[in-house]
């Protein structure tokens, strides 16, 4: 493994991880808490120097004692000159301490079960109402539909989920009904007619504790319901298992649809039998379920009656199944004889096994269940950060088996994997721009473009295929040039290769013929193409080939080079000469800081790699699918190479692999979010899209198998997470306001009940999210202070879930709900370097402008654009998806991600913390961060580390929003929010504002609700 602690800097602007020589410390901050009851060692920090101020002192002995001359240097040499690497690294980690005993799988979880009341007595919650297909607000009578932020789920009934998003407008199970009255009660819940023994089909197979093998668990939504008198909110955390078996006299064109997964099963007959099981996530309060019953007209559908379960009747975890009426809204019988039949079971958490042991080892280990593309063993997987990591640039990290973590080099490989293909380049992008130079730094600089590389390999006869989104906004027409809003450089990236064998499709993203105009606006207008991906031909040897994959966050295009130093002004003459990119300004930007750009992105090597070439091939048949006139024409379908005709290329079912005694080895998953306007090859029949692991929607297949790994792994974490996103917005069913919103995905509260699960166990359980400081843009726009509202609506719901469960066990004194979740953003500060030469043209910007303000006060954010989740060092995802209602839904931006873990480190397979790459990875990113390693981190659930990596954030924001210009060596802030220890997220006094930009901080929301900011 390459040691990178003895290089030169090649850029000429200092290290970050040098020692600071004379620099004076802090002063420690007091600890504002009182000592914790939890028994987790302690540990010394590392005895070098570093610029933050030494931690309280431990309770106890320490057994870590690793020595690093670890920090800053003196200010940086000229330009073009080079300082030696100084600090000595031995940093070594001692063995693990004796693992914590875990009651995860036994742990006194406090269900609320009839007739108790609701567990947290300070502050009642509204009551929901949890729609079978979907969840819509309860009212006294039938609410209209609302703008579908899910496709509609009227047309076809197949399959019931949990939606992760709101469908305001008709999914087919999206809108509930309440009683006008309390006497109608027994009246409108429909209570069977008739016992299970007397259904008209036979009894479904009852489902196992531990079992979670259905996809359809995706789409229900949740909306606040209005208070019903008797009916008790209980919260549904686990899965409902659903089987609806059919329907007698619904209406003249029978069709149930459910929301609860987006599944919608369509049979025109007054009798409809439709036989779909459906496996449920829920984490909701809710009053009860409801199954919706629409027509099945192909353009809207009208609303015909809803069968309504209170939560009370399931919550014992007894399977409740009868023939059900339906009800209109008078809680009368839609028609005579009009009834549902369904059975449905509530399987709570602490019943579901296989969330119970973090990442599962051993051969039988499936992966996720249920999704589109298997777990693929047997592979390998190189982790980045950033577009490059130069030499030098970050520590030495020790892993098992006297190992070093290996720094990746993403641009640079991926320019390496290009340059050796000898059969295909396949690429997709949101943005795709050829000028872009992928290798810069010092000594292996080219000055091929990547135009300039990808025409070279297509006329040595390697095929190239670049399948770009269309954005709507840029447009070529009669010779006029419009760039387009988003500045995607999809046009000029087309018109540069016209005239070459390279073949670029650009590809808009559409809704399907049979939605509405206004539909089809909406998704043409709003949503994108957003999937990142590189898959190249490379050598297995024995005179083969294989298929490799990258796949992440990072876009080939302007503005994402960047390495961990992350640096402002220093290299606007050099690296980033013909590359300025800060779209916060507007006018003049000379001499202006740029913006910083922090992603992730990795490597596969293995089977998996071919399933990403097989969402490839499914995009693109789909793409290039002639339409109109162009039937008439030739079409693209042959661009497409086929491997089973290429004798060298290895095949995907001899796909090389490693075995699983190689403690190297990898298991890797590709997950997506897309349906079947965007790909070929999905089924024709809804009936069988089950079989694919698909939800069925109004007219459209949908895979939102990323939002499924998302909660599966949340769910199985035993010790912490950590994400970087882009946005962290979702679970709007559960916020104070706007509750019908859409951002219904799951993941902001199966994390808060995650913490809240191991506080009532008395388990540590740490929460670390790193987002950007504001959405990319001007943070003073309508559209990003809505973005920011609707992330503090997230983080507040989250907080006070937390402090509820405090309460809940009587820890609300002793422990802040910050001693479990905290919020990060990035940012950097340059001091003045006498040997910049910042040249400035035109007419400078005015005193007062965010530019002028900028540049004096030498500071900007990093931009956060990471899509990533580590979750207790033993698993990670990450791919192009954002944490919110556009990435998660499915039918909304089209997403890919991968998921990934070693199984010789796991938790499971150790029995204590796992040192493999994911560790190392974890590690390499902490270190970027914070500009420096703790012992601390090596264990980052406990009480210690969570305070101290806060510590490390709130002085960074002092230094960062301070009036004097210093020299910042750790990157990481608090996010500039006040969390008092109820859980109240406020603006920090006397900041409520971005410093030099403007926009509150905490957002504002003074427009009617729309899809593009959710």
């Amino acid at each position: 493994m390459d040691n990178y602690g003895s290089s030169q800097h090649p850029y000429g602007y200092p290290n970050p991880y040098l020692s600071p020589g004379n620099t004076p410390p802090y002063p420690p901050p007091p600890d504002p808490y009182a000592p914790t009851p939890y028994a987790y060692p302690p540990n010394h920090q590392h005895s070098f120097n570093y610029s933050y101020p030494p931690p309280p002192p431990p309770h106890s002995s320490a057994p870590y004692s690793s020595h690093m001359d670890y920090s800053y240097p003196p200010p940086p040499p000229p330009p073009h000159s080079s300082a030696p690497y100084s600090g000595h690294i031995d940093y070594s980690y001692p063995p693990p301490p004796p693992p914590t005993t875990s009651s995860a799988g036994s742990y006194d979880f406090h269900w609320p079960q009839p007739p108790h009341t609701y567990p947290y007595p300070h502050q009642a919650p509204p009551e929901w109402s949890v729609t079978a297909g979907g969840v819509s607000q309860t009212s006294d009578s039938f609410n209209p539909p609302h703008s579908s932020a899910y496709p509609p789920l009227d047309d076809l009934m197949s399959n019931v989920r949990l939606s992760d998003n709101n469908q305001p407008s008709a999914p087919p199970l999206t809108h509930s009904v309440s009683i006008p009255n309390q006497e109608k009660r027994n009246e409108f819940y429909g209570y069977p007619s008739h016992s299970s023994s007397s259904l008209d089909q036979g009894d479904p197979s009852r489902l196992s504790a531990s079992s979670d093998d259905s996809v359809h668990s995706q789409s229900l939504q949740i909306v606040p319901a209005q208070h019903k008198g008797s009916l008790r909110v209980l919260l549904l955390h686990g899965n409902l298992d659903i089987w609806v078996h059919g329907a007698k006299k619904p209406s003249k064109h029978g069709h149930v649809p459910q929301d609860f997964g987006g599944y919608v099963w369509e049979i025109a007959c007054e009798n409809p039998v439709w036989e779909q099981h459906f496996n449920v996530p829920v984490a909701h309060h809710a009053a009860e379920v409801h199954f919706v019953v629409k027509d099945s007209d192909v353009v809207g559908s009208q609303l015909i009656g809803i069968v309504a379960i209170p939560v009370e009747q399931i919550y014992s975890g007894e399977k409740v199944q009868g023939t059900y009426p339906i009800l209109n809204s008078n809680g009368k019988p839609c028609k005579p004889g009009a009834v549902l039949r369904v059975s449905i079971q509530y399987i709570p958490m602490e019943r579901l096994i296989m969330y119970h042991q973090g990442v599962g080892a051993g051969p039988d280990y499936i992966g996720v269940p249920s999704t589109y593309f298997p777990l693929r063993k047997g592979g390998t997987v190189t982790l980045y950060q950033d577009a490059h990591v130069p030499d030098g640039c970050l520590p030495n990290i020790v892993l098992d088996h006297g190992m070093y973590y290996a720094h990746g080099k993403c641009w640079h490989d991926i320019f390496d994997a290009i340059r050796q293909a000898q059969r295909l380049v396949y690429i997709t992008g949101w943005s795709v721009w050829h000028k872009v130079r992928l290798v810069r730094d010092a000594g292996h600089a080219s000055n091929f473009t990547l135009g300039d590389l990808l025409r070279t390999k297509s006329q040595e006869g390697v095929r190239v295929l670049l399948l770009v989104w269309d954005d709507p906004t840029s447009r070529s027409i009669l010779g006029y040039k419009m760039d387009g809003v988003m500045a995607t450089h999809d046009e000029e990236t087309r018109r540069f290769f016209k005239h070459s064998s390279v073949q670029v499709l650009l590809c808009p993203r559409i809704a399907g013929k049979r939605n509405s105009w206004a539909k089809q606006k909406e998704v043409g207008t709003i949503y994108t193409h957003h999937q990142k991906t590189v898959i190249v031909d490379a050598d297995a040897g024995n005179n083969k080939r294989k298929i490799v994959a990258f796949v992440g966050g990072l876009d080939l295009c302007d503005g994402r080079y960047d390495t961990p130093h992350h640096p402002l002004f220093r290299t606007l003459q050099t690296l980033h000469k013909d590359d300025y990119h800060n779209p916060t300004f507007t006018g003049n930007t000379g001499g202006c800081p740029r913006e910083p750009w922090h992603d992730l992105h990795s490597k596969i090597d293995g089977p998996a790699a071919y399933d990403v070439l097989k969402n490839f091939e499914e995009r693109w048949l789909r793409a290039a699918k002639p339409n109109g006139i162009k039937k008439l024409k030739s079409s693209d379908d042959d661009a497409l190479l086929k491997l089973d005709r290429i004798r060298d290329i290895i095949d995907a079912s001899n796909a090389p692999s490693i075995g699983d005694d190689n403690p190297e080895a990898w298991h890797v998953q590709i997950f997506r979010s897309i349906d079947s306007n965007s790909v070929k090859g999905f089924p024709k029949d809804p009936k069988d899209a089950s079989s694919k692991n698909l939800v069925c929607g109004k007219n459209v297949l949908i895979d939102m198998s990323i939002h499924t790994a998302y909660v599966k792994a949340i769910r199985a974490a035993q010790h912490y997470i950590y994400i970087e996103n882009q946005y962290f917005i979702g679970s709007s069913y559960n916020w104070s306001q706007h509750k019908d919103l859409g951002a219904n995905n799951l993941i902001p509260m199966e994390i808060a009940l995650k913490i809240a699960a191991k506080i009532r166990a008395n388990e540590r359980f740490a929460v670390y999210i790193v987002i950007p400081m504001w959405p990319e843009g001007v943070p003073t726009g309508a559209a990003t202070q809505r973005i920011l509202f609707w992330q503090h609506k997230t983080m507040q719901m989250m907080y006070e879930t937390i402090y509820k469960a405090l309460v809940e066990v009587g820890l609300e004194a002793a422990f802040s709900p910050q001693d479990y979740l905290n919020f990060f953003c990035l940012g950097n500060r340059e001091a003045v370097d006498m040997y910049e030469n910042i040249t400035v043209t035109g007419t400078p910007p005015p005193a007062n402008s965010p530019q002028a303000i900028s540049r004096n006060n030498r500071r900007f954010m990093i931009y956060v654009h990471s899509k990533g989740m580590i979750v207790d060092d033993e698993y990670v995802i990450l791919g192009s998806a954002n944490i919110n209602q556009r990435s998660m839904e499915g039918t909304r931006d089209t997403e890919i991600a991968m998921g990934a873990y070693q199984p010789h480190h796991t938790w499971a397979r150790r029995q204590s913390y796992p040192r493999g790459q994911i560790h190392g990875y974890r590690m390499s990113l902490w270190a970027e961060h914070t500009g420096t390693i703790e012992d601390f981190f090596l264990q980052p659930e406990s009480l210690e580390c969570v305070r101290r990596v806060r510590t490390m954030g709130e002085l960074n924001w002092k230094q960062f929003s301070a009036n004097d210009v210093t020299e910042m060596r750790g990157h990481l802030l608090k996010y500039p929010v006040e969390v008092d220890r109820k859980g109240k997220v406020r603006s920090l006094p006397g900041q409520e504002e971005f410093p030099d930009v403007g926009g509150k901080i905490v957002g504002s929301f003074i427009a009617i609700q729309e899809n593009l900011t959710i």
